[in-house]
């Protein structure tokens, strides 16, 4: 595993502290990238405060909208995590918002997108240039075929047969 991220329970500051001292040491003796990951609130700055001092990754998830994605640049996180699904069930422009965290993805945050509901969308987040998804194991065994590319492998199974045929003279 070559990064994980693991969300801390609580905001109290000092209580992150401490967790960071059992989960750095741990996850680099196996060489493991660790982010902590906490939600997108001004109750939790503190938290964010204490485990950036601790020179700790982080990902900030549930971001809403452009304000709070230059409140997390301000504080200098590594990822922030949108909720594509949760953002358009609530009618937001979706679009508008995941161009904005790539365009700040230079100078950071990364985008990491998150609540993905269709293969679809998935291919809009690659185009605009997401750094990151995250998908359900589910999700990911259901879209590795496709009924399309299905028929398109008989087709091409079809082809090969009536190819390796000995034409009659």
């Amino acid at each position: 595993m070559a990064e994980l991220m693991l969300q801390l329970p609580q905001s109290n500051p000092a209580q992150a502290r401490e967790w960071l001292k059992t989960l750095q040491p741990a996850a680099h003796a196996r060489n493991v990238g660790l982010t902590i990951k906490l939600p997108c609130a001004p109750d939790w700055e503190a938290c964010i405060d204490a485990v950036r001092a601790e020179e700790q990754g982080i990902l900030l998830t549930g971001l809403s909208n452009a304000v709070q994605l230059l409140w997390a640049q301000s504080k200098g996180v590594q990822y922030v995590a949108p909720y594509v699904g949760r953002l358009a069930n609530d009618g937001r422009n979706v679009w508008a918002l995941m161009e904005a965290c790539v365009r700040v993805q230079a100078h950071g945050p990364a985008l990491l997108a998150a609540s993905i509901k269709t293969p679809e969308v998935l291919a809009q987040l690659v185009a605009v240039g997401a750094a990151a998804v995250t998908l359900p194991p589910a999700s990911l065994a259901a879209w590795c075929t496709d009924a399309l590319t299905q028929t398109a492998v008989q087709q091409f199974d079809h082809d090969i047969q009536a190819s390796l045929k000995i034409p009659q003279r």
